[in-house]
């Protein structure tokens, strides 16, 4: 039913200064959380096809689901620049569900280059674009300069780019919705909350995906993965503790990187491949799981207990550098502690098991190598082993403040 003409101006301007809190989620937030994980789902499987199979063809399932990610960003953040730009302009038209729902995304967007929509639409529809962009560079690269020469290229950086990017704009768009929801309370902002962390969680899984050559089991009696985790993960984990306001952020997000990884080491095994380029040094029958991952959930439980305890700080020093020098002590420290002796255990026989999955390989791990002989590469000792994690230590103490002025200030974004 059309409403009366004069009653339509204060519909329209009412959303501008109070968005309206739906009382479900958006359609658009669950297509981009399914973009998000189609992404973290593909680049696993496109790894193990690597590891498992070699890269055979452009074609292969994995990198479907990868790109899946980029149609899905690009078409829903696309229609949502273009619903919230011209679907409320009209003046005089009918009131019907879906003008109601573009004037209510124009009340909480942003305008850029005359087109309106929210921040995270924007963001991930560039993400969406962008991977879709490096799909035809990547085949040609391979084709010019080999099937599995490199995994840092030019056409992987745009798709790592583009993926971050559809991966932070759906965090945003979550974000948004959550946050004018934070007042009212209730089952919709649980709800939200929930699947913001999650969103977080594959975000932290992403992080350590790129980290997984610095942080195989062969490298952990060194320094070098506690430098490479504390330069990517604080920031991030202390950001989403903030911004999601749940008193367990850290631990659900580290919680949903763990599952993840454990998930894949159980189901790809599953699955019968056998490799199709060569050398073949290792045989291979099944498809090859990722590595265990690292143990994430342990520091990031003892970060949530403490700044839990730090929002109840008077001062603003208090509440800015104090927690941040402890975070990134407690960090390092509570990682080395758990990770350290955990490491002596995936290099003995006794992790040799479905559960822990330290006996596969790829097709290309030689017989004679570290990872096959369970031995560690670099063993640091001495002053290069306390030196190096008071380096990282001091690194993640500047991430940790970064993290939580972040998250402070995601807090306040609606748009």
């Amino acid at each position: 039913m059309a409403m009366p003409a004069a009653a339509q101006p204060q519909a329209r301007e009412a959303p501008a200064t109070a968005p309206e809190v739906p009382a479900r989620i958006p359609w658009y937030l669950w297509w981009g959380v399914a973009a998000v994980t189609s992404a973290a789902v593909g680049g696993a499987w496109d790894v193990s096809w690597h590891r498992s199979i070699g890269r055979d063809t452009f074609w292969t399932p994995a990198h479907m689901a990868i790109y899946a990610c980029g149609v899905l960003a690009a078409v829903v953040c696309g229609y949502l620049v273009v619903a919230t730009t011209f679907g409320a302009d009209r003046d005089g038209a009918p009131a019907t569900p879906a003008r109601l729902r573009s004037m209510r995304l124009r009340a909480a967007s942003v305008k850029i280059f005359g087109l309106r929509a929210p921040f995270g639409a924007f963001l991930a529809a560039w993400g969406g674009i962008a991977m879709l962009t490096s799909a035809p560079f990547d085949n040609w690269w391979h084709a010019a300069y080999g099937l599995d020469v490199t995994i840092v290229s030019p056409p992987h950086t745009l798709l790592i780019l583009g993926v971050r990017a559809v991966e932070f704009g759906v965090l945003f768009l979550v974000l948004a919705e959550m946050n004018r929801a934070a007042a009212a309370g209730g089952a919709i902002f649980v709800r939200l909350q929930r699947l913001f962390l999650y969103v977080g969680g594959l975000i932290v899984g992403g992080m350590m995906f790129f980290l997984m050559e610095y942080t195989s089991e062969i490298h952990l009696h060194s320094v070098l993965p506690y430098l490479a985790i504390a330069i990517a993960l604080p920031l991030v984990l202390a950001a989403l503790s903030e911004a999601s306001r749940h008193r367990w952020g850290a631990t659900i997000a580290a919680s949903i990187y763990m599952l993840f990884v454990i998930g894949e080491i159980l189901i790809l095994p599953l699955f019968p491949a056998q490799p199709r380029l060569g050398p073949v040094y290792h045989p291979v029958t099944h498809m090859v799981p990722a590595r265990f991952p690292v143990l994430l959930v342990a520091p990031a439980v003892v970060l949530d207990l403490l700044w839990r305890r730090a929002r109840g700080g008077r001062s603003a020093l208090a509440r800015a550098w104090a927690p941040a020098i402890a975070s990134g002590v407690i960090f390092i420290a509570v990682l080395t502690a758990v990770e350290w002796p955990f490491a002596n255990f995936l290099m003995s026989k006794w992790s040799e098991n479905r559960f822990f999955g330290t006996m596969y390989f790829g097709y290309n791990a030689r017989p004679g190598s570290f990872a096959v002989t369970h031995q560690f590469e670099v063993i640091s000792r001495g002053w290069a082993l306390w030196s190096g994690l008071a380096l990282a230590a001091a690194i993640a103490s500047v991430e940790s403040w970064l993290g939580l002025h972040l998250g402070r200030w995601m807090r306040t974004m609606q748009r």
